[in-house]
């Protein structure tokens, strides 16, 4: 059963307050006003007024001054800065949590999580992480502004060619995509890729899809390996019933493939048209299969048909 994954409650925070209160109350206490401590601190005026009104930082040298005229070590109005400081960054960050959780929730998420796609779910306190933090982390990204800014908005055009605001399901899309690069980030390949070394190993792939072997997709890792493509097999996820995807995933030409097929000859078509992706559409662009998306180019499909047609007519 999966764990309950509950916000925290900014009210159950420890309230830290700025340094800036304990130097106006050290200041009552020592008779002596803001313009005269100003003065014996070497420090403006205005200066010393925001900190007193929390509106400033007390920073290294002004904490060594500060000691010097109350005597309260520098140490501890550093301190207090910092916990203030990681107080007031705490607060923002559960506020932001609050706001993702309408993101979040457009994700199949149970789903995600039941084919074991989030390998860190804990905190470094052994806690369990929120739902937000959990597919923040997956996605790699720092906020759900960043996913929409990548997956979304385009923001990163020449790494990543494609917009899913027109796909589907975006949200499921994505998780598929962003598994295959988890996945391929897990493969390494030694030989730099050439389309004249793809093109070498075509008839050695039509023979092993004659043989009908069981352990097809390991020869056919093998032999893409050998001419430096990865190929990786992702498990489908319901809202997004995508059978195979051709892109470069930093630098190097990538096949992801649906774990599982309706029809052998479905999976055999797949693979030669996102091969024909590979040989004839470049580096810039993703190209998916069985989805629509904004940016899916007819042309471009069409010709990888006709190359998946003549492979598997051979």
């Amino acid at each position: 059963m999966a764990q309950t994954r509950q916000f925290f409650d900014p009210a159950k925070l420890p309230v830290v307050y700025h340094p800036g209160e304990t130097l106006e109350e050290k200041l009552q206490e020592m008779g002596m006003g803001v313009k005269e401590f100003a003065t014996r601190v070497s420090k403006p005026e205005k200066t010393i007024i925001a900190v007193v009104k929390g509106k400033s930082s007390i920073t290294p040298d002004m904490a060594v001054a500060f000691e010097m005229v109350t005597k309260i070590p520098a140490t501890m109005w550093l301190r207090h800065q910092k916990s203030y400081d990681e107080f007031i960054a705490r607060k923002k960050r559960e506020k932001s949590l609050k706001e993702g959780l309408c993101w979040a929730k457009k994700f199949p998420y149970e789903e995600i999580s039941s084919l074991g796609w989030f390998s860190d779910i804990t905190d470094a306190h052994g806690d369990t992480k929120n739902i937000v933090d959990v597919l923040c982390t997956f996605f790699a990204v720092s906020s759900p502004k960043g996913w929409e800014d990548f997956y979304l908005n385009q923001r990163l055009r020449v790494a990543f060619s494609i917009s899913l605001v027109e796909a589907c399901d975006p949200y499921a899309l994505s998780a598929w995509l962003r598994q295959g690069e988890i996945q391929a980030g897990e493969i390494s390949v030694k030989i730099k890729y050439t389309p004249k070394l793809l093109r070498g190993i075509l008839n050695d792939i039509a023979e092993i899809r004659k043989s009908a072997t069981t352990d097809h997709q390991e020869r056919l890792a093998s032999l893409l390996g050998n001419a430096g493509i990865k190929l990786i097999f992702t498990e489908t996820l319901s809202s997004a019933p995508v059978k195979g995807c051709a892109r470069y995933i930093y630098g190097v030409p990538c096949i992801q493939l649906s774990k599982a097929f309706e029809h052998e000859s479905d999976f055999w078509n797949t693979l030669f048209h996102e091969i024909g992706h590979i040989l004839l559409h470049g580096k810039k662009n993703i190209f998916m299969e069985n989805v629509n998306y904004g940016d899916k180019d007819p042309e471009k499909e069409k010709e990888a048909d006709e190359f998946a047609t003549i492979w598997m007519n051979r």
